[in-house]
């Protein structure tokens, strides 16, 4: 088990690859899964190791592929998956790069990464990943489509602008826990005097973060995944923390959270942000 780079009775910060990471957790330690990996060839991190700057959408896929392989490993049996990926198209020109320091070592590192596609290509990625974990034994229970009600524009004329992105869930096993009576929504219409089954559609506008300049996930999502797809008192797990929404969010919950960050500086952002905890200890 790797030392943790924070931890106390509810909140557990592992700092490291999500991978190497994971490697060392125990089998079936935790009961829900609830992340947002970096999206292919959207944006330099700058630390060496990053995921999403894989040369190809297959390198890409593979490497989500190897890593969710050992996350259902260390998923418990009756366990789910709750996974946000976002797409983009081909592009015509060559692979950027840049710099990254690590360790005090200068490594260039790629960007924008070139899908071999003839341009203007929807890669297809949510989908890529998604039928790869399920051939790697997955169970795909739902394709949710996150409808983002405060999309951005784009400046785009031959096609339609995107405004949404997908969340799959997938179970371990065709016994998986699953609460939909805690996330009911209120409806006249419904029979059921707790509310309506909210559906594979979700209304849900994205949240801006002054304190970093990348893209969180909603707190609306990671609430309903917590409250639908992990068991009270149970332990919520995110490879990629972040800014560790979906950590606090389980910690409001009621839930016991372990996050995996390669950056030590994102640890330390959602300790002081969303944990209120100013620094590890």
């Amino acid at each position: 088990m790797s030392k943790p780079y924070y931890r106390d009775d509810h909140v557990k910060l592992l700092h490291g690859d999500a991978l190497h990471i994971g490697q060392t957790l125990p089998t079936e330690s935790v009961d829900c899964i609830v992340t947002s990996p970096p999206y292919y060839g959207l944006r330099d991190y700058g630390k060496i190791g990053q995921y999403g700057l894989e040369e190809t959408p297959d390198e890409y896929v593979a490497t989500m592929r190897t890593l969710f392989s050992e996350m259902r490993r260390v998923l418990a049996s009756d366990g789910t998956l709750w996974l946000n990926i976002g797409d983009g198209y081909s592009s015509a020109k060559s692979g950027q790069v840049s710099t990254a320091v690590d360790g005090g070592t200068l490594t260039t590192v790629k960007r924008r990464p070139v899908s071999g596609l003839p341009p203007k290509n929807l890669l297809g990625i949510p989908w890529r990943v998604a039928f790869a974990l399920q051939a790697d034994g997955w169970i795909l229970r739902n394709a949710i489509v996150w409808n983002k009600t405060n999309a951005m524009p784009e400046s785009v004329t031959s096609r339609f602008r995107c405004r949404h992105e997908m969340i799959f869930m997938f179970a371990k096993s065709q016994r998986h826990h699953f609460d939909l009576d805690a996330v009911r929504m209120p409806s006249t219409r419904s029979k059921n005097p707790i509310g309506t089954n909210p559906g594979d559609v979700w209304d849900i506008a994205t949240q801006p973060f002054k304190a970093a300049h990348f893209a969180v996930f909603p707190q609306e999502i990671a609430r309903r995944a917590i409250r639908a797809g992990c068991k009270p008192g149970g332990t919520v797990l995110d490879p990629f923390s972040g800014s560790g929404t979906t950590g606090m969010v389980a910690r409001n919950e009621g839930r016991r959270y372990i996050g995996i960050d390669i950056s030590s500086e994102y640890l330390d952002l959602s300790l002081e942000t969303r944990f209120n905890l100013g620094g590890a200890a």
